[in-house]
């Protein structure tokens, strides 16, 4: 059977992202999501209610987004869910928590002052997506073009 794990959020930044570094000196970011939802009831109220998100950004998505993401900021991030498990240590119960790791990002809203975006309303594409970009490009790069102010032999003329 088939499985799909895709999540696509828009919302607000909470807070600016916390940025580490693993032993590996993997960039790590953490940063939260306000999402709204507006409706109307059935006696015609208006009715609101807001999400906050845990979402996990890793290796250069997540540099960019300590670079270019501050409180408040519009966010687009598409990614997966994760269910995190421990034991609380002073209960001893088994606790869990569902989070999103980010696997792309695109910074919507106006820019800020004095910065510009990574890439113009473009995605910015996960470590793995660029390996398989390079992969493609490998596999149908063509040969560089010959100089022609170099001599040539004239085998190589097609005519």
């Amino acid at each position: 059977m088939p499985n799909l794990n895709r999540v696509l959020l828009i919302g607000n930044a909470t807070r600016d992202p916390a940025t580490r570094y693993n032993p590996k000196g993997t960039a790590v970011a953490d940063l939260s999501l306000a999402i709204n939802r507006n409706w109307t009831d059935e006696q015609g109220q208006k009715q609101s209610e807001t999400t906050f998100v845990e979402v996990t950004l890793w290796a250069r998505i997540a540099e960019i987004a300590q670079q270019y993401i501050k409180k408040g900021n519009p966010v687009f991030i598409e990614g997966r869910l994760q269910l995190e498990t421990w034991d609380d240590k002073q209960t001893g119960q088994k606790r869990s928590k569902l989070k999103v790791v980010g696997e792309n990002l695109q910074l919507i809203g106006g820019r800020p002052e004095g910065s510009a975006p990574p890439r113009d309303s473009e995605p910015i594409p996960s470590k793995a997506l660029l390996e398989q970009r390079a992969q493609r490009a490998a596999a149908t790069a063509r040969p560089a073009p010959k100089d022609p102010a170099v001599e040539q032999d004239d085998t190589d003329i097609p005519f």
